[in-house]
């Protein structure tokens, strides 16, 4: 049994951070030197309702509350205490998306996840109007989509969020979000670090017609700031995210933010000239802005950092659900072969098998839209491998392809940032699954981009830890203290990673192999019109 920690455990100088991505849901609390002292996850999946991307209310909660629980079982296993107490909490999730109540707090429409392309009019119409780029996931976009589709809902509405500002809305009372998260609901006024109240304005104005018995502004969730309290914990709530009830109310909780904030802050690239790359079930690549760029692009979100500096986000909604699919098969056909291999064994094998292969994947191509990809412009996807009769079939290139592609959507949104608009990037730091078998991730997203890789150690700790971080800075800056300062003397003063450069045939068998991508789009179209 462990004694460093338990202090803090049993003193209520620990922080908790819990983030609910696409595919888990993980909780992770730290101690006072920002490592970590436990965690519990859950593995959860969206569902395909009615042609709309999903996860139910009670999904939801028993994902929460079982993450939690593993958590608060592996403390009270190290280090013998129960968790009773903790100095401040944390809520993330994945952003965008559509949650809409009524008065009474009800759901009036079941949640829609930032997967679902469904709302291109009101994205385009919205783009024009206010001349800012409002990709089809945003919450803005889903509303007014709602209101363009004349849904009987619209009239209804009392309050609309997103999945992390549900949650604290719920634990809390109150009806918040951190800025970061914000800016993935519609877009915010660099100055006042809120909503931007000419466009607020403008949107009003183009629904007036509907005669709703609510203005915009009555509906969204206040933005705040990293370093802001966002309340407390209440009776209620601890009771609603400890269902044994040892849990006790009163704890502050930060400003609940998105995935790509958490993101930012787990790889100490929340400053000017720094940019992270998340590589999950999506992925997404951030660049905290010097100065705005020169025009609106459709490829390019722009979003913010947890203090509200201007950040370019590349976003793809497909990167790794189809090669974990394959990856899946093979193990079902190791399983028939009757082989044990392990997860870390097939992934390790088959992902460095891939840096055997040819530059260019041998002529092979691969879509991996498991759903629609709105930087390629698809309101639907269907996963694919083709390959011409004198291509280079085998299993390095195969697996070599399906990494490059996991890849390929992102890398057209980037290229207008790095080619076309010039921002320059001395490296990325990277993070999620798709960087876990050690160099290879790395060294492929290297060649993506062209620029330096970074991984720190702690990256595969991902966004819980990010939202713990908020958490703790909250409570324990000095006065005037930025985030940048924070992070930079407090957290990552001491913390290594591996860096991997681009090499040459690497950055020229990508670019090879997005030419063939980029050609290769009016299969996937086919596929999309004639295969259901």
């Amino acid at each position: 049994m462990r004694i460093d920690g338990r202090d803090a455990i049993q003193n209520g100088k620990t922080v908790l951070g819990i983030e609910l991505g696409s595919t888990r849901i993980k909780a992770v609390l730290i101690g006072e030197d920002h490592l970590p002292l436990a965690a519990g996850s859950h593995d959860w999946e969206n569902s395909y309702v009615n042609h709309i991307w999903t996860y139910s209310l009670e999904d939801i909660w028993k994902g929460v509350q079982i993450s939690y629980q593993k958590m608060a079982a592996e403390v009270k296993e190290l280090y013998g205490v129960s968790l009773q107490t903790i100095g401040a909490i944390g809520f993330s999730g994945m952003m965008h998306g559509y949650m809409a109540f009524n008065k009474d707090g009800e759901l009036l429409v079941p949640f829609r996840t930032w997967r679902n392309n469904i709302t291109e009019q009101a994205s385009k119409v919205l783009t024009e109007l206010f001349q800012y780029q409002i990709p089809q996931r945003w919450s803005i976009a889903h509303l007014y989509q709602a209101i363009l589709n004349q849904e009987e809902h619209i009239a209804r509405i009392h309050f609309q969020t997103t999945l992390a500002g549900y949650i604290h809305w719920k634990l809390t009372g109150q009806k918040v979000l951190g800025v970061g998260e914000a800016s993935g609901v519609f877009p915010i006024d660099l100055d006042s670090k809120s909503y931007n109240a000419t466009m607020i304005n403008q949107f009003n104005e183009l629904i007036a017609s509907q005669d709703l018995p609510w203005k915009l502004e009555d509906i969204l969730p206040r933005v705040l700031v990293a370093g802001e309290s966002a309340c407390v914990l209440t009776e209620e709530g601890a009771k609603l995210l400890d269902v044994t009830g040892e849990l006790k109310a009163g704890i502050p909780l930060c400003p609940p933010e998105g995935d790509a904030g958490t993101g930012m802050v787990a790889t100490n690239s929340v400053a000017k000239r720094t940019g992270n790359v998340s590589a999950g079930t999506s992925v997404f690549a951030m660049v905290v802005l010097e100065k705005e760029l020169s025009k609106v692009y459709t490829e390019i979100d722009l979003v913010t950092t947890p203090t509200g500096n201007l950040v370019a986000m590349a976003h793809s909604n497909n990167c790794s659900s189809d090669l974990n699919a394959w990856i899946g098969l093979f193990d079902e056909f190791a399983k028939v072969m009757g082989l044990d291999a392990s997860a870390n064994q097939l992934y390790g094998t088959l992902f460095n098998l891939a840096l055997q292969g040819d530059p260019d994947c041998g002529g092979l191509l691969a879509y991996g839209y498991l759903s629609g990809e709105h930087m390629t412009h698809f309101e639907e996807g269907r996963p694919l491998f083709v390959r011409s009769s004198n291509s280079n079939f085998n299993l390095a290139n195969f697996m070599r392809v399906h990494l490059f592609t996991a890849l390929g959507a992102l890398k057209i949104g980037m290229d207008i940032l790095l080619k076309q608009e010039g921002v320059q990037l001395d490296e990325i730091l990277g993070h999620g699954g798709f960087f876990k078998t050690e160099g290879v991730g790395q060294r492929i997203m290297a060649a993506a981009l062209n620029v330096p890789v970074s991984v720190m150690e702690t990256a595969g700790e991902g966004g819980a830890w990010g939202i713990a971080l908020l958490a703790s800075y909250m409570i324990n800056k000095a006065e005037d203290e930025t985030l940048e300062d924070y992070l930079s003397q407090k957290v990552f003063a001491d913390k290594v990673g591996k860096t991997i450069s681009p090499q040459l045939k690497d950055v020229e068998g990508f670019e090879a192999f997005m030419s063939r991508y980029v050609k290769g789009l009016a299969i996937e179209k086919a596929a999309v019109e004639h295969l259901q």
